[in-house]
């Protein structure tokens, strides 16, 4: 036997579940191709280390499966952005309100930029209390996650679904 690779043992446990014990490499190496499968570590960090004797092609595909699984579940979510201007007009800020309301229900993040342009930059309480409507008018639905900060010239706030 090469002196880099020591005889070392091994708990197996047959395709039914069964635990045949400890036995070294080789004899669990025999015992799988005896029954026409594969030796699977299943648990390398176990002392001494576990292995399974079953079909290696379908071990694989359980675990890609599995792991497709776990990704489904997970949510994701994007950010939103609303842009409005400190002048904005009152139905037009409802319709964006309307536009906020569409995106928290599927469960996205919304930025909403009060932008300035020019002199507008001396409107900037104007623009925080626009901000502070929107918050206002959608308390029911989100949460302020950030709240309204200036940023170059612009002022941004971002609202997370409750």
């Amino acid at each position: 036997m090469n002196q880099g690779i020591r005889a070392r043992e091994v708990r197996v446990i047959d395709q039914d579940g069964n635990q045949l014990g400890i036995l070294p490499i080789r004899d669990a190496l025999t015992a799988a191709s005896a029954v026409g499968l594969d030796l699977v570590e299943v648990s390398p960090t176990a002392k001494p280390p576990v292995c399974k004797i079953m079909d290696y092609g379908r071990f694989k595909y359980e675990q890609t499966k599995k792991q497709h699984e776990a990704k489904k579940k997970q949510t994701t979510f994007q950010i939103k952005e609303i842009k409005v201007r400190p002048k904005t007009g009152e139905h037009d800020l409802q319709t964006k309100l309307g536009h906020i309301r569409k995106f928290l229900e599927r469960k996205d993040k919304v930025k909403v930029t009060v932008m300035f342009r020019g002199r507008e930059i001396t409107l900037s309480d104007k623009g925080r209390s626009l901000l502070e409507q929107v918050a206002k008018e959608l308390e029911t639905l989100a949460v302020v996650e950030q709240y309204p900060k200036f940023e170059g010239r612009t002022m941004i706030m971002i609202l997370a679904p409750k």
